[in-house]
């Protein structure tokens, strides 16, 4: 039975760990590489969340998340787009950056609002999240 309805509503995945299958640290700079043309016909976003609350991640930034309504994001020059989350943001990379906080696990929620059928259809997949070394 298929749950989400192309172009219609919403559809999310998360990530709790990173692609060592570590938690995330709030201490360390992480990285996802989200593939071209992500799979929404409205819009999406890379969320952070705190994992003990479950709420969102409290930072100095207004909102902890980024995604296709911000103007300011820069994508690559292959249509990919590189987030970084960390508590400094990568020189150069200010604008793809959600902040984390030391000592504080955090997740993500990536949210697709109209989904498309390459989401529907597990076509168009996530990269792992990376420790930035």
């Amino acid at each position: 039975m298929q749950t989400t309805i192309i172009n219609k509503g919403s559809d999310y995945a998360t990530a709790y760990v990173d692609s060592k299958q570590l938690a995330f640290d709030g201490s360390k700079t992480y990285k996802i590489t989200l593939p071209p043309n992500p799979p929404a016909k409205n819009f999406w976003a890379v969320t952070l969340y705190d994992s003990q609350t479950r709420s969102l991640l409290q930072t100095d930034q207004k909102f902890p998340t980024l995604g296709s309504q911000n103007n300011s994001l820069v994508m690559n020059a292959d249509g990919s787009y590189d987030i970084f989350f960390g508590p400094a943001a990568p020189v150069g990379f200010e604008k793809n950056w959600l902040q984390t906080i030391p000592d504080k696990s955090w997740f993500i929620i990536f949210r697709v609002y109209g989904p498309t059928e390459e989401w529907i259809k597990k076509e168009w997949k996530l990269n792992n999240i990376e420790l930035v070394k």
